[in-house]
C-alpha cells in the first residue's frame, strides 16, 4: 500500500463553506502578528472576497487562524508562518464577526480584536476545531476494525497457502484475490504497519532486481508468479513467509500507536492511491484485478468514514455528498467483473468506461479531501 502526500501552506477551511480561489476583491489588506499581538492593522474590513496578507513581525513561527470569536470555529488558517514572512490568505467574508487567533511556538494563544462585517454576502458557519480527544473514539473504533481485519487476513492467507500446496492454479488465483482484497480493506492503517506493509503487499518498484529481486515478497510476489507461468508449488515458500509476516503484524499491532491525524488524512488518500496506482495499472502484477482492489479500497474508505462520522458529519457541510459518490464509483468498478468471477483489467476497459471511472474516483477524492483539513488536530489555547 502506498501513500500520497498532501500539504498546503494555507488551508482554507472555507472550501467547505465559502472560501474562494478566484475573483478579485477590494485589494490586499495586510495584518501583522507578533508576540502578544494578533491581527494588527485589521480595522475596517469589507465583506466579500478578500486577499489578506498575513505578516509575522515576531520572532517565533506562528499558526494564524481566522475564527468566529463567539464559537471558536475556524474559517481559514495559515500554518507555520515563520518570522519575517508574509503569506496571502484568500477568503470570502460573509456578514458576521471575525478575529485572528495566533498560536506561537511555546506560547499561549492570543486572540486579536473582534471585527464585525455587515456588508458582505450571507454568513457562513465556521468549522469547530477538532481535538485529539474528539478523535479518540474514532481511533478506537477504527483500530477495532483493523484488528478484526487482520484476523480475516490471516485466515485467508492460510487458505491461499493451502491452495498453493494443492497445486491447483485456478484455486490458487481465487484464494490470492480473496486474501489480497482482505488486506486492501484495511485502508487507513498504513503507517501503523511499519515494515510489515512492504513485506505483505510491497511492489517490486525500486528493487535492484525488480520482480526477480529477493526482496520482492508477499501478496504481489505471489500474484506475479501465478500470472506469469510459475507453478503454485513453487510459490509455497513465499506463501509461508507471508503467513508468518501477517502473524507478526497481528502480534505487533496492539502495541503500535495510531496518530489521530491519520484517520482524517487517509479518508481521501486511500482513493487517491487507487486513482494513481490501480486505475493506471501501475500496481498490477498480472492478475488484472485492479478494479476489484478499487472496490476493497472503497470498503476501507467507508470504514474510515464510519469511524469519523460522529465528528465529521456535524462539521463538514459536504458530508452528505460523499455516500452517493462512493455508491457511483462502486457501481462503475463493479461492471468490470465478468460472470465467471474474473475481472477486466483497468487498462483493458473501453475508453469511455475508463474515463467515467476516472472522473468518479477523482470527484470522490475531491469530496473527501476537506475531511483532512477539518479533522487536523489543532491547538485551541
Amino acid at each position: 500500500m502506498r501513500l500520497g502526500f498532501v500539504g498546503a501552506l494555507v488551508v482554507c477551511l472555507l472550501a467547505v463553506a465559502g472560501c474562494s480561489g478566484g475573483g478579485s476583491g477590494a485589494g490586499p489588506l495586510t495584518v501583522t502578528v507578533a508576540r502578544g499581538n494578533c491581527g494588527g492593522g485589521w480595522e475596517r474590513p469589507r465583506g466579500g472576497l478578500q486577499t489578506i496578507q498575513v505578516s509575522n513581525a515576531g520572532t517565533v513561527t506562528t499558526e494564524v487562524d481566522l475564527i468566529d470569536p463567539g464559537t471558536g470555529g475556524v474559517y481559514a488558517e495559515v500554518e507555520g508562518l515563520a518570522p519575517n514572512t508574509t503569506r496571502p490568505l484568500r477568503v470570502t467574508l460573509g456578514r458576521g464577526s471575525y478575529a485572528f487567533r495566533c498560536f506561537g511556538e511555546d506560547t499561549e494563544a492570543v486572540t486579536g480584536p473582534e471585527i464585525r462585517i455587515t456588508d458582505g454576502p450571507p454568513p457562513v458557519a465556521a468549522v469547530l476545531p477538532v481535538s485529539g480527544e474528539d478523535l479518540a473514539g474514532a481511533v478506537r473504533a477504527y483500530r477495532g476494525y483493523v484488528a478484526d481485519g487482520l484476523v480475516t487476513l490471516g485466515r485467508e492467507v492460510g487458505v491461499l497457502v493451502g491452495a498453493l500446496r494443492g497445486g491447483d492454479l485456478g484455486a490458487s488465483r481465487a484464494a490470492w484475490l480473496t486474501a489480497h482484497l482482505a488486506y486492501e480493506r484495511l485502508g487507513a492503517a498504513y503507517d501503523t504497519f511499519g515494515d510489515f506493509g512492504d513485506k505483505i503487499d510491497g511492489l517490486p518498484d525500486g528493487l535492484p532486481g525488480g520482480v526477480r529481486d529477493g526482496g520482492f515478497v508477499g501478496l504481489r510476489r505471489i500474484e506475479y508468479g501465478l500470472w506469469h507461468g510459475q507453478s503454485p508449488a513453487s510459490l509455497v515458500r513465499v506463501g509461508v513467509q507471508l503467513g508468518s509476516d501477517v502473524a507478526g503484524l497481528r502480534a505487533e499491532f496492539p502495541q503500535e500507536r495510531t496518530d489521530p491525524n491519520d484517520l482524517p488524512l487517509r479518508a481521501h488518500e486511500i482513493m487517491e492511491n487507487a486513482l494513481q496506482f490501480e486505475l493506471t495499472g501501475q500496481a498490477d502484477q498480472g492478475s488484472g484485478t485492479g478494479l476489484a482492489t478499487v472496490g476493497a479500497n472503497l470498503d476501507g474508505t467507508q470504514a474510515v468514514l464510519n469511524a469519523l462520522a460522529p465528528v465529521m458529519s456535524k462539521r463538514y457541510a459536504g458530508w452528505s455528498r460523499v455516500a452517493p459518490w462512493i455508491a457511483k464509483t462502486r457501481a462503475l468498478a463493479g461492471t468490470a467483473k465478468r460472470p465467471d468471477g474474473t475481472w477486466i483489467a483497468p487498462t483493458a476497459l473501453d475508453p469511455r468506461t475508463h474515463e467515467r471511472l476516472d472522473a468518479a474516483v477523482g470527484q470522490l477524492v475531491e469530496e473527501l479531501a476537506p475531511i483532512a483539513a477539518i479533522g487536523d488536530v489543532r491547538r485551541t489555547s
